[in-house]
């Protein structure tokens, strides 16, 4: 049986790592970063970021609503469940908040409210 690209052969050696190109193909697959390159390092060395963390995926930290924003972003839900694109700048711009911090709330707020009412019934 002949060798050729995705043959059995060749994708069996492929997984193992020994194909790393199709016969004649310039392109060649991006060696791998080394495991004491300095973005591994910092990544270790990072609390709550390593491979085997419990926690929620890495990226900006839980953000703490005022009161305020709370009340401005509650009164605006209870108008509308769903908010528009320019509702949700008008309020982004008001509460010195992401749009898409914005976004989340209205998401999790209707979670919230969905859970509410399943539990009233």
């Amino acid at each position: 049986m002949e060798k050729g690209p995705f043959s059995v052969e060749w994708l069996a050696q492929s997984s193992r790592g020994g194909a790393r190109e199709l016969p004649g193909s310039p392109l060649q697959t991006p060696p791998s970063v080394p495991a004491d390159s300095p973005r591994e390092r910092e990544a270790a060395e990072r609390p709550g970021h390593g491979a085997v963390s419990g926690g929620a995926a890495p990226g900006r930290p839980r953000t703490k609503f005022s009161a305020a924003q709370l009340q401005e972003l509650e009164r605006s839900f209870r108008e509308q469940r769903y908010i528009g694109a320019g509702e949700k700048r008008r309020l982004a711009a008001v509460l010195n908040l992401s749009q898409s911090q914005i976004k989340t709330w209205f998401q999790n707020r209707r979670m919230k409210f969905k859970r509410q009412t399943q539990d009233a019934r």
